[in-house]
């Protein structure tokens, strides 16, 4: 894939199951956000990319609308709109306050539908989006099949409790029969939440596997450029990562 005279993926190949979570990570600029936006229809791309084994370039909006949402990184607004007015917005048809209270509830924002959107911090932005897609697909197994969740970096701008409470969200909906996809930069997050890994560099995967076998200490220091260690969780066992001793 290329923008301008730059390629910025080249030769991806990859999948993603249903009823798990996969993760993106890599260093900056590696097209983990390029490669997000490609998956979700949002850009042009060469090959073939599917979606519930049909062929994206084949879909209509409505059609993706219905199989997939999407959390960017940011999504500002220019208009005035109550919080509970964004959560509607990808279902101008259904506008029943009763859904929406209880997809902000669920992101642990119930009492903010009033309120204007621009009024609040980052974090709670997010989690209004947040609280947009999941009521875009709230039902993880529909009747037309599998629904998914692409997520970039949906857990920036969140503070430790609040990034649990997304993780949690996400894993509920994989495991209710739903898939999530996330590009991710927090590395232990990533292998707290996540069933399968893609790592990128440079536009190509460099490793795709369970956490296990790709959060490591070889493979990450080769992504990313500088040694750091990876130890166990003493709780979970699962990997935790420390960046190199200053």
């Amino acid at each position: 894939m290329q923008l301008g005279r730059k390629t910025i993926l080249d030769g991806i190949d990859m999948g993603a199951a249903t009823g798990q979570v996969t993760c993106i990570v890599g260093p900056n600029g590696s097209g983990k956000t390029t490669l997000l936006r490609a998956l979700t229809g949002e850009i042009g791309h060469t090959g073939t990319i599917r979606l519930g084994g049909r062929d994206l370039s084949g879909m209509a909006p409505h059609e993706l609308a219905g199989m997939r949402g999407v959390l960017p990184q940011a999504t500002p607004l220019s208009f005035p709109f109550t919080v509970a007015e964004v959560v509607g917005l990808d279902r101008p048809a259904a506008r029943d306050p009763v859904p929406i209270r209880h997809a902000l509830a669920e992101v642990g924002l119930g009492d903010y539908g009033g309120r204007f959107y621009q009024e609040l911090s980052g974090g709670e932005q997010q989690r209004v989006q947040l609280a947009r897609v999941l009521l875009q697909v709230r039902d993880p197994s529909g009747p037309d099949g599998p629904r998914w969740l692409f997520l970039d970096e949906p857990v920036s701008a969140l503070d430790i409790a609040h990034q649990m409470q997304v993780i949690r969200i996400a894993r509920d909906h994989a495991r209710a029969g739903g898939g999530v996809l996330a590009v991710m930069h927090d590395l232990n997050l990533t292998a707290l939440f996540a069933d399968r890994v893609l790592v990128l560099k440079a536009g190509r995967v460099l490793a795709d596997g369970p956490v296990s076998q790709i959060i490591t200490a070889e493979t990450l220091s080769r992504a990313y450029g500088c040694d750091v260690t990876v130890g166990r969780h003493p709780q979970t066992d699962l990997p935790v990562v420390l960046p190199p001793p200053l």
